[in-house]
């Protein structure tokens, strides 16, 4: 996620101080993806020295106010007619985590998955349960139908995550039963679950 990219498109909509950009980012973003005030200010002071927002005075109750330049809005139009490179892939804990279980000897690669199963299935259910009180947006309030997008990012993230877990049991399973019983340096999955 691009901070620096999120305040500049903030600030585009109106100058604003550091808890101020903090606050509508992340009701925007429905507190999914929370900020440190610290990483506001810090990416505010190095869009002032790239140019791309300028300081334009304390309010009246002696918050430094941020504005965005022309830099800045130049910036952020590339920003959002740039797609999101998956040249580099952002480190996934989990793939690792499962990538490193099967070769580790002594690890129940079978327990790993259930247990993260039984973790994402859990957050799939909550974000149903968030996405069931939000109730459908209305194109009145831009942050309902923000918040609603985010949503439906987290469930798809949640139901692919899902659909890799079976993946993974299903290629485990299949390794288990070609590979010599002297070779085998982690356990296939130990649960009679269906594969899809």
């Amino acid at each position: 996620m691009s901070v620096k990219h999120a305040l500049l498109a903030l600030l585009e909509h109106q100058p604003m101080y550091g808890y101020q950009l903090r606050a509508e980012f992340e009701q925007r973003t429905g507190t999914t993806w929370p900020l440190n005030v610290g990483q506001v200010y810090t990416t505010l002071t190095r869009l002032e020295r790239d140019g791309l927002a300028a300081a334009e005075g304390e309010d009246a109750e002696g918050h430094q106010v941020y504005r965005i330049t022309e830099a800045g809005r130049d910036e952020v139009a590339a920003w959002f007619t740039t797609p999101v490179a998956r040249t580099q892939p952002p480190r996934d804990e989990l793939a690792i985590k499962l990538a490193l279980a099967v070769t580790v000897p002594g690890v129940d690669v079978g327990t790993v998955i259930q247990q993260q199963r039984s973790a994402t299935m859990a957050a799939l259910q909550d974000y149903t349960r968030l996405k069931r009180r939000a109730g459908a947006p209305t194109t009145a309030e831009p942050a309902d139908l923000a918040w609603s997008l985010v949503l439906d990012s987290l469930v798809f993230g949640a139901e692919a995550e899902l659909r890799w877990l079976d993946h993974c049991e299903a290629r485990l399973r299949r390794a288990a039963t070609t590979r010599p019983a002297s070779s085998t340096t982690a356990s296939a999955p130990t649960t009679e679950r269906s594969v899809r």
